[in-house]
């Protein structure tokens, strides 16, 4: 059985907002076994959207939309399915009280007829509440073939898919087991391990597949199966995945399916009882931000500064200018003195930083571009490495931060 994706809206196509609603559905689709056969994008126009709409119905079982429900002009989508469906609109009472209850209770301005035609569905759908806004989901049927029509704002849409739109599916069809188990490597391209598990993968199962998702400094592996016995699958990704560990043990960080890098340097470091503070020049706060992006890290991470400039590695950090004018400004001296200080200014127990020339120009060093020095500090120890992640200025910084957590999680895990 196969499911499309279609997502409404000119400002997608012009790169005005980026498409976070396809990958939600096929994120939450897929832990129940749903497939996703493919997503497209197409503007805000009537032709478009009945010629989206019949290709949908020629290659998938279930058609999931989104966007073009507001109540501007703009918004044609209604109008479109029941063009599609040779269906007319009609007013919905459920809807309508819906709508004014949010308009009496949440919203300052007067409701508006164009406001309350928001209760206008298409006669053969059946409607699904929108418990946050006020265009409901649709649901249409023909010929055997499921249409699902769901608001293209985030969290209306989020919230209509995990209350009414997969329950719904699970009640009407059955699906088969589909399981992923996601491998966190650093350290080594994608090139080299699929040279050094290749093997591995030309045994694998017909019914499990491997893919290489890689990232700059790291690499995801990922383990799809797919089955009817949920309990078969689950032995068969077991057995695979004990074949595959001790052969990238050395690279290995943990499973993306419990958390990400920077969560488990933060669950580590929370279990330890240990802090964390951070000096960043080149990674310009990545990563602060990975770490303050995630609940509860407060625990553990104290603060960082952000010493772009020579001068704040001097008068805030308080790396002595002889040092920077002896051995520049990306070296491994004022790396360790940026992290040794940091680390005493915030009076935590590991601190790391980074220094480099991330391009494009060489600035206040004479680093080549894609030079990096990054420093790791603990109250009795000091060590930096130095690295060159090429000449492209976003693929320094994110190489650069990608290595940090690395290090970060080698360094706290000798514990």
């Amino acid at each position: 059985m196969q499911t499309e994706i279609i997502t409404i809206g000119d400002e997608i196509l012009i790169g005005q907002i980026v498409d976070t609603n396809s990958a939600f559905l096929g994120k939450e689709l897929n832990k129940v076994g749903i497939s996703i056969y493919q997503i497209t994008s197409i503007q805000d126009e009537k032709s478009h959207i009945l010629k989206a709409l019949k290709e949908a119905e020629e290659n998938a079982d279930i058609i999931i939309i989104t966007g073009g429900l507001g109540p501007t002009k703009d918004d044609i989508t209604k109008h479109t399915l029941c063009e599609y469906f040779n269906d007319t609109l009609v007013e919905d009472k459920a809807v309508l009280k819906h709508v004014e209850f949010l308009f009496s209770n949440y919203i300052k301005t007067p409701i508006s007829e164009i406001n309350k035609q928001q209760a206008l569905v298409p006669s053969r759908a059946k409607v699904l509440k929108n418990e946050f806004g006020t265009a409901p989901g649709m649901w249409i049927e023909k010929n055997g073939k499921v249409f699902v029509s769901l608001p293209g704002v985030p969290y209306e849409m989020k919230t209509l898919v995990s209350n009414a739109v997969i329950p719904k599916l699970l009640e009407q069809f059955k699906f088969p087991y589909i399981m992923h188990k996601t491998l966190l490597t650093y350290g080594l391209g994608e090139s080299a391990i699929a040279s050094r598990i290749e093997a591995f993968e030309d045994a694998l199962p017909s019914f499990i597949k491997l893919a290489y998702l890689p990232s700059l400094g790291r690499v995801r592996l990922r383990l799809s199966a797919k089955g009817i016995d949920k309990v078969k699958v689950e032995a068969a990704m077991k057995i695979q995945v004990n074949l595959l560990l001790p052969q990238v043990k050395d690279i290995f960080v943990g499973f993306e399916e419990d958390n990400t890098i920077e969560v488990l340097i933060g669950a580590r470091l929370t279990e330890m009882g240990k802090t964390l503070a951070i000096a960043e020049s080149c990674t310009g706060g990545r990563i602060a931000q990975g770490f303050t992006a995630n609940a509860g890290a407060s625990k553990y991470f104290k603060g960082s500064i952000v010493s772009y400039a020579t001068a704040s590695k001097v008068d805030v950090l308080g790396v002595s200018e002889d040092v920077i004018n002896k051995d520049s400004v990306v070296s491994k001296t004022v790396a360790e003195a940026m992290a040794k200080n940091v680390l005493t200014l915030f009076n935590t127990d590991y601190a790391i930083s980074t220094t480099g020339n991330a391009g494009p120009a060489k600035g206040d060093s004479d680093a080549e571009v894609g030079t990096v020095w990054i420093a790791i500090a603990t109250k009795t120890q000091v060590y930096s490495e130095i690295f060159n992640f090429s000449n492209q200025r976003e693929k320094v910084i994110m190489k650069a931060t990608n290595k940090a957590f690395e290090m970060l999680l080698k360094e706290i895990s000798k514990k």
